[in-house]
């Protein structure tokens, strides 16, 4: 079966909203784990400083951002 849509490396399916607005912590922090280039991370940064700035979310999004640039390296 073949898939009806085709990325164009965007991820606007789970923008930052969906990732850290998730109604419990685990799926926010699932949504962190599948972020997949710095420049999601970066959206989702900015999105979590101008809205809800936790401290425990900003965390996991500085753990994320040293586990993507080891992958770069």
């Amino acid at each position: 079966m073949e898939q009806s849509t085709i990325s164009d490396g965007s991820d606007d399916e789970f923008p930052p909203e969906k990732r850290l607005e998730a109604p419990n912590y685990r799926l926010v922090k699932a949504g962190i784990a599948t972020i997949p280039d710095m420049q999601t991370l970066r959206e989702c940064v900015a999105y979590e400083n101008a809205h809800q700035n936790r401290t425990q979310i900003l965390r996991r999004l500085k753990w994320k951002a040293e586990e993507l640039r080891e992958e770069e390296d």
